[in-house]
């Protein structure tokens, strides 16, 4: 029988994000603040760490955000639409989870953008390790965009 709970396990909630798919949406939007990130995994000048928890920080300009994969993601996407109504526009890598509440409530209402493939995260020696709904960046605050698949390299 197969053990679903695994499929959502993990050892960590933070992965950095792949230069595959980081650099294609860098060069469309111009991030100028990562919102979760380490200081090893930062992706723009401006980021806020763990310890300086980005929740609570002042959000401005063109964000980026690889949340944590866990409980907590939540919050965070609900913090990026709230910011969108104040002029921000953030970009979030998630999981696909179309199964959810929070999916139609805080994602479905902003551009969605499927990736294609397995991206491998961090010093993963793999790709993710179930098939892919999609681990999509939810575009706020860019209405005029059409959906798009991003292609891994």
């Amino acid at each position: 029988m197969a053990r679903l709970e695994k499929q959502f396990e993990s050892a960590t909630v933070e992965w950095p994000t792949p230069d595959s798919l980081w650099e294609p949406l860098n060069d469309e939007f111009g991030f100028t603040l990562d919102v979760c990130a380490t200081h090893e995994n930062a992706k723009c000048g401006n980021y806020y760490t763990k310890e300086q928890d980005g929740l609570s920080q002042t959000w401005s300009g063109v964000c980026w955000m690889n949340p944590p994969y866990g409980r907590e993601m939540v919050g965070w996407l609900k913090r990026a639409n709230y910011e969108r109504k104040n002029g921000v526009t953030t970009v979030a890598l998630i999981p696909s989870r179309t199964n959810t509440g929070w999916w139609h409530d805080l994602v479905m209402v902003n551009e969605v953008r499927f990736v294609r493939g397995r991206p491998k995260f961090g010093n993963a020696d793999q790709g993710l390790p179930w098939p892919l709904r999609g681990s999509n960046p939810d575009v706020t605050g860019k209405a005029e965009l059409r959906p798009k698949c991003l292609k891994k390299t």
